[in-house]
């Protein structure tokens, strides 16, 4: 079955670049790239999905905005879709988020009232405005962390908001799955991206981290990315309200 509509958060780069491209080789016609400030990371993007046929819609947003931010990309997308030709989203892949990385001797309330808004507020309202224009038989993904199952004690507010929004997930599953639309969360362990660029480069950073997984190396977004696709495919279809560990075996 193919899903010809997918909304895609922070998909300018990373992990959100990798599932719109994965996405666009598996048949979608319409993806919408969501971006907050670097338009021509997004344009990137953009021309990358072209190659296979995809029409991109970039929208751009500041989740710090909350559920103002959601409000916009829903009704920017929903314009698009029926612009198009199309009817409702079938996938929709809650990914754009930062870190915040702060001990809880270090967290400050705007730092953690920025961080909920982006990694928590916004998705979860997201979602909400965009319930009635899920599709039957949709899918909804979230990217979540590695960090909900493994202690983080430099990233209290991100875990937080993570965690928050498992659980808010699997609260919504139940009543979506009446759709047949599945909802889950992916949990990435470390991944060279940008989110990881304020420690990653750091002396001797990349080795530590790599030693922490059973395969010995750092993730890649399309390590992530190939999980999304596989729930957002058929092959999903019975797995909804989970979180799934993409952390390459961190912590075993």
């Amino acid at each position: 079955m193919t899903r010809p509509t997918a909304l895609i958060t922070g998909a300018s780069r990373g992990i959100g670049a990798a599932v719109a491209e994965g996405l666009a080789r598996d048949g979608a016609a319409l993806i919408g790239i969501h971006y907050g400030h670097d338009r021509g990371a997004a344009e990137a993007t953009a021309d990358r999905i072209r190659t296979h046929g995809v029409t991109p819609v970039i929208i751009r947003a500041d989740l710090s905005e909350g559920e103002r931010a959601a409000q916009t990309i829903a009704d920017e997308w929903k314009a698009a879709v029926a612009d198009h030709g199309h009817s409702g989203t079938d996938v929709l892949v809650s990914n754009a988020g930062i870190n915040g990385a702060q001990t809880l001797s270090q967290l400050d309330s705007e730092t953690y009232a920025r961080v909920l808004a982006v990694n928590l507020t916004a998705p979860l309202f997201l979602l909400h405005a965009l319930g009635d224009h899920l599709n039957d038989q949709g899918r909804v993904v979230a990217i979540s962390t590695g960090y909900t199952r493994i202690a983080a004690p430099t990233h209290v507010a991100y875990t937080a908001s993570k965690a928050g929004l498992e659980g808010a997930l699997r609260a919504i599953a139940p009543e979506l799955a009446t759709r047949g639309i599945t909802v889950n969360a992916v949990a990435p362990g470390v991944v060279d991206t940008d989110i990881n660029a304020d420690w990653i480069d750091a002396p001797g950073a990349r080795e530590q981290a790599a030693a922490l997984s059973a395969f010995g190396r750092i993730g890649t977004a399309e390590d992530i990315a190939d999980v999304v696709r596989f729930l957002a495919s058929d092959a999903g279809k019975w797995i909804t309200g989970q979180t799934i560990d993409a952390t390459g075996g961190t912590h075993l």
